[in-house]
């Protein structure tokens, strides 16, 4: 019979070779979008990952035979437990072979650092907090993959389901055709929330969202909205600013817009669309994830020359009271002519919850399709017999 052996993180050569896993078992994958080496070390660094101010974490390889077989992390999310009520323990960063005994001792790992820790059920695939990604895709595996999301083989969830794992929540992602010309519903409600609400939107620099204080009420905006979707746990002002440094100095601010209530005494912000240019096709370019010797190039080709035809949509936000204003609309009446201008076909929405019909209605003015499907797996976690004797 095979050996399968689960050893734990412990050092920064081991903690590489738990990154490096995944380029091995994803290279020359056409869909897959990996993420830069450097940052995917840091997410399990407690210097600098802000998470950890919260979180605690165990990451796990796996061997059969003596040779490397897959890799997962164990993560405990406090503020979102206390917030949900929920006693769970995630797992995340799960990649293996096509092989369900590895899958089985993978998982049982989490189950273990998470019954020791007074946990009562695992949920995952998930990160630290909703800005690393979730949910395991289920459909859709011959589409490209986002920098946001997971790509992960067909064989991930049959293993889950011959596992018996249940399903926690979905989600499902749309891609979202830009049209030639503007839809007349966007332009209407553009006119009404302008005259009747007084809405405004306003472009940022990057001087005002990293030195002004407007990155961290962008993202208070985000932790508004996002309140009471799945599992969200609010970002803390030190997340919010690792965050806008390790992405605003690169991005379009061109492509990110701003709706303001210019009702209120200090044009208080409501609504917030962050999109870049897809990157997936230059990351695929990054050998291993490195930007050197030439990956920084083929970055540097979407960021600034916007050499693709993708747009992602990676953050909307829009606080409720206003949602039902036209805000949504109002937004993407100022990015569907920056689209345009830029060459982008289609764009990526991201991961929504299925039962979230309010979010998918934003979409009903554009041609779109349902292209993805994500599933978020829970078990519960036994009882060590053991301890119940103890």
């Amino acid at each position: 019979m095979s050996s399968i052996e689960i050893r734990k993180v412990k050092t920064r050569q081991e903690r590489k070779t738990f990154v490096e896993f995944h380029y091995e078992l994803y290279e020359g994958n056409e869909y897959d979008a990996p993420g830069l080496f450097r940052d995917e070390l840091e997410n399990f660094d407690e210097k600098k990952n802000p998470a950890y101010e919260f979180c605690e974490a165990e990451c796990y390889l796996a061997y059969k035979d003596g040779r490397l077989a897959g890799r997962i992390a164990a993560i405990i999310n406090h503020k979102a437990n206390e917030q949900w009520q929920r006693k769970c323990v995630r797992f995340g960063w799960i990649d293996l072979i096509d092989d369900v005994e590895v899958m089985k001792a993978l998982l049982q790992a989490v189950e273990d650092y998470g019954r020791q820790r007074g946990m009562k059920e695992v949920i995952g695939p998930m990160g630290f907090t909703d800005m690393d990604p979730e949910g395991m895709l289920t459909y859709g595996f011959d589409q490209l993959g986002t920098m946001a999301t997971i790509y992960n083989y067909p064989y991930y969830p049959q293993l889950m389901e011959k596992l018996h794992w249940e399903k926690d929540i979905d989600y499902v992602e749309y891609k979202l055709f830009v049209p030639d010309e503007m839809p007349e519903k966007f332009s209407s409600v553009a006119q009404l929330v302008e005259k009747r609400y007084n809405l405004h939107v306003r472009k940022l620099t990057r001087r005002e969202v990293l030195f002004k204080g407007l990155g961290l009420k962008v993202f208070h905006i985000i932790n508004h909205s996002f309140s009471q979707l799945y599992q969200y746990s609010e970002l803390s002002d030190k997340q919010i600013m690792h965050y806008l440094w390790r992405f605003v100095p690169y991005i379009n601010m061109d492509l990110i817009t701003v709706v303001e209530d210019w009702n209120t005494p200090d044009h208080r912000m409501v609504g917030v669309g962050i999109t870049i240019p897809s990157l997936t096709r230059a990351l695929q370019k990054c050998r291993r994830g490195r930007l050197l010797p030439f990956g920084w190039w083929h970055l540097l080709r979407v960021l600034k020359f916007y050499k693709t035809n993708i747009v992602d949509c990676l953050l909307i936000g829009v606080d409720p009271e206003y949602r039902r204003k036209g805000a949504n609309a109002f937004m993407f009446y100022d990015l569907i002519p920056r689209y345009q201008k830029y060459g982008f076909i289609w764009g990526e929405t991201h991961v929504e919850m299925e039962s979230n019909e309010k979010v998918q209605g934003q979409w009903q003015y554009i041609e779109r399709e349902l292209h993805k499907r994500r599933r978020v797996y829970k078990k519960l976690i036994e009882t060590d017999l053991h301890e119940l004797k103890a």
